[in-house]
């Protein structure tokens, strides 16, 4: 394997400062789609409640790298809707669009080093595979345009890699730096040492633990939050959960209604509570909050 260059071991070591010297330190890290919806808020909720309940540090990114499916105006209203229900963040809001010279540095020590190869693989090839069955491993370095397409590029996965992940996409075939990528190497960059998020993104572990495995770095601890319910516990349909704050605002509920909803929907507080998120912080326990993420 080729030596880490000077300034990518550089992001490595301010990383583990930052970790080492910050205790615990969290993040939120939606995506520029559209505003908000009220999973997004249930979820920015607890991870803000688990971070501040440990002393520690809430951090926000914006995973704004897929620039086709980002929304003129969403950055600003993501971080209107967060301030407004009281949900402040520490540092400056962290866009993964300016970060993407470090991306390509890493991408290409990794492929330099020997860790990836091209992949040309079509979905329909890949269908109902659970992982990737490796058709390309041994097809050659064919890295530029082949019938008028780029390949993707994977991280070489050993075949006894405990996370089961198979072999990861770490650029996809259209350019775009791949999300388990680029998250590996922010939650590196800026120390992160807790991560809850939603259920949803439970999937994405085996693959973000092969890629910090190949780095030789260690992952943060990864928890997960519940899906958006109803007071009944019912999981809500995708039209219910989108419709974020402004329908709320309309109907006359202010933050600390709407604080105590989304509180209600992780079953930390009855129906009808009213509540600043300060006042949810002081209300609960650590093993309160605890009990809702796995």
């Amino acid at each position: 394997m080729k030596e880490l260059p000077e300034h990518l071991q550089q992001h490595l070591e301010r990383g583990r400062a930052l970790a080492a010297a910050g205790g615990y330190r969290g993040r939120f890290a939606p995506s520029p789609t559209g505003v908000l919806h009220l999973g997004n808020l249930q979820t920015a909720l607890l991870s803000w409640l688990a971070a501040r309940q440990a002393g520690g540090a809430w951090l926000l990114r914006i995973d704004d790298l897929d620039t086709p499916r980002n929304r003129a105006g969403a950055i600003e209203e993501i971080q209107s809707d967060l301030r407004w229900l009281g949900l402040e963040w520490d540092g400056p809001v962290l866009l993964q669009s300016e970060r993407r010279g470090i991306y390509y540095s890493w991408l290409s020590w990794l492929r330099r080093s020997g860790w990836l190869f091209a992949c040309r693989c079509s979905r329909r090839q890949l269908a109902g595979q659970p992982n990737y069955p490796g058709f390309c491993r041994t097809a050659g370095h064919h890295w530029g345009w082949q019938q008028q397409r780029l390949p993707s590029w994977r991280l070489r996965v050993a075949d006894d890699d405990p996370h089961g992940s198979g072999d990861v996409v770490v650029r996809r075939a259209d350019g775009f730096i791949a999300y388990q990528l680029a998250t590996v190497i922010d939650e590196l960059s800026f120390g992160i040492t807790d991560v809850v998020r939603g259920a949803d993104l439970r999937e994405a572990l085996p693959a973000q633990r092969s890629v910090f495995a190949a780095l030789g770095e260690s992952p943060p601890q990864f928890r997960h939050g519940p899906l958006l319910c109803d007071a009944s516990g019912q999981k809500l349909s995708k039209r219910e959960a989108s419709s974020g704050l402004e329908p709320l605002r309309a109907a006359g509920l202010d933050a600390a209604a709407v604080i105590g909803r989304l509180a209600s929907g992780l079953q930390l507080l009855d129906p009808g509570a009213r509540l600043s998120a300060t006042e949810l912080l002081e209300h609960l326990t650590q093993q309160e909050i605890d009990a809702v993420i796995s």
